[in-house]
């Protein structure tokens, strides 16, 4: 009897083990079961809300969205002073300093030198300037090549910074575009 379990113990052991080796993943595959519920799925749009630095009325939001060509970027703010304003994606998604000074620089993972949103060099973020009404509103809309909302150079996460004066596009390294104003992270929106 002792010799009969034994046997039936030891069979039901190799094919517990040979189940176990067919299910698992080969040497340099994944197991692809369940992975696609654990798969992230592409960003198509990014919103960032906009909020004063300390002593300032700035509000307004600034949406991110993938179009053919590249990334659609939409802002629309108000209380800022006529004439243009650097507006720019800057590193870091931290906002919690009163001068918007922890966002840190402009996000720029090429470490190249500060240009216009049409310059052929230029920081991921440079995206120029809003151009603000008498009635203090302003505007920006336009499909951006460099900015992304996937991968190494996405977006997501970041900050919008809104300055006092206008980016002149050429000074380094950020335009001379004066206090920051507004802010806001960068977050995922819903398509």
């Amino acid at each position: 009897m002792r010799k009969k379990i034994f046997v039936w113990n030891g069979m039901l052991a190799a094919i517990l083990l040979i189940v176990t080796q067919a299910c698992a993943p080969k040497s340099g595959q994944q197991n692809n079961a369940g992975m696609e519920k654990m798969a992230t799925p592409e960003v198509t749009k990014a919103v960032c809300v906009l909020k004063p630095t300390e002593g300032n009325d700035v509000t307004g939001t600034v949406t991110f969205t993938k179009v053919d060509g590249g990334i659609e970027v939409v802002a629309d703010v108000k209380g800022l002073t006529p004439g243009k304003h650097g507006f720019h994606v800057h590193e870091y998604g931290d906002i919690s300093s009163p001068d918007g000074k922890s966002a840190g620089g402009h996000f720029n993972p090429e470490n190249v030198n500060h240009g216009g949103p049409d310059a052929a060099v230029r920081h991921v973020g440079d995206l120029g300037n809003i151009e603000v009404g008498a009635d203090s509103t302003g505007h920006y809309q336009r499909v951006d090549k460099m900015v992304k909302l996937n991968g190494p150079h996405s977006v997501i996460g970041r900050a919008i910074i809104v300055h006092s004066g206008e980016d002149d596009l050429t000074s380094q390294p950020t335009g001379a575009a004066g206090p920051r104003v507004a802010e806001g992270v960068i977050g995922i929106a819903r398509p």
